[in-house]
């Protein structure tokens, strides 16, 4: 290899070497660390094992609270689908000159704190909240609902919160279709639904499948949310976890729990991947 080949491929190691070091300290030793504390049986460390896991797969609970994760993260990655879809869509029907007001409100969100944000939806689903007053107010019911505290406020909250994750990959898909498909389409006599269902939704595929995995993740592991609008009665994996290291004391059946939270998403999308290839819709998270 020349010296000139030999100088272009140190630059770009040169400047990438920051980054891989930051991933190293800050992202793979704590992931190291946390799966070396979860192969302990004893919360001294000193007993090596998979105690830890067994514990946690021969308990009906614990795979209660997996599988509610996981049914939770889906319930919100499926709200946020069917609202960010249209919102995606409009963006990319939407004159140039409007296109940045509408990405504005769309990334505006992910200015504000998610604490804030999740504050709102309990200020929201409250019994004196807005929509409890609204209802009142209407005669539409006698006494306030349960809202908050509910697995379907936990669901709404996380879709709201997590929706910009959604249309983002969306947006970046549906720009880069080609325009003369669904002209031509039109021209060949399909209305506006039929264009949709079998030239637009199907090539939309790979930015449905990039959404709805950085949804899904996010979700499972949105402890605050699931914390403030959940209010503790239901229980997902992140607050077991938080309960077993914080108030328990017992730190490696938390790691264990983490790892397995973790594995469990990585499950999930190296199937998503999988169906992203053979469907042709590749997706790569």
């Amino acid at each position: 290899m020349s010296a000139a080949s030999n100088s272009r491929l140190a630059a770009p190691l040169a400047l990438g070497a920051p980054l891989a070091l930051f991933f190293v300290a800050f992202v793979l030793a704590p992931l190291l660390l946390l799966a070396f504390v979860s192969f302990h049986n004893d919360t001294d460390l000193r007993d090596a094992g998979v105690g830890q896991y067994l514990k946690f797969l021969s308990d009906g609970f614990n795979l209660a609270v997996l599988g509610n994760t996981m049914w939770l993260g889906l319930r919100a990655t499926l709200l946020a689908l069917v609202l960010g879809f249209p919102l995606a869509l409009l963006y990319s029907q939407t004159p140039r000159r409007w296109q940045g007001a509408l990405l504005l409100v769309v990334l505006l969100p992910l200015l504000t704190s998610s604490v804030v944000r999740t504050f709102a939806w309990v200020v929201i689903l409250g019994r004196q909240g807005i929509v409890n007053s609204a209802l009142l107010e209407l005669g539409w019911i006698a006494e306030p609902l349960k809202l908050l505290y509910t697995p379907s406020a936990v669901v709404v909250a996380l879709a709201q919160i997590e929706l910009p994750l959604m249309v983002l990959p969306l947006v970046t898909t549906l720009a880069n279709l080609d325009g003369n498909l669904t002209q031509a389409s039109r021209a060949l006599g399909a209305g506006y639904w039929r264009t949709f269902w079998q030239i637009t939704l199907p090539l939309s595929v790979p930015g449905l499948l990039a959404g709805g995995l950085l949804v899904f993740a996010a979700s499972v592991s949105a402890f605050v949310t699931q914390a403030l609008v959940g209010g503790g009665q239901q229980v997902y994996m992140p607050s077991f976890m938080y309960q077993q290291a914080i108030e328990a004391g017992n730190y490696p059946f938390a790691a264990a729990i983490a790892m397995l939270l973790l594995v469990s998403v990585m499950t999930v999308v190296c199937l998503v991947n999988t169906f992203g290839r053979r469907s042709k819709g590749f997706v790569h998270v």
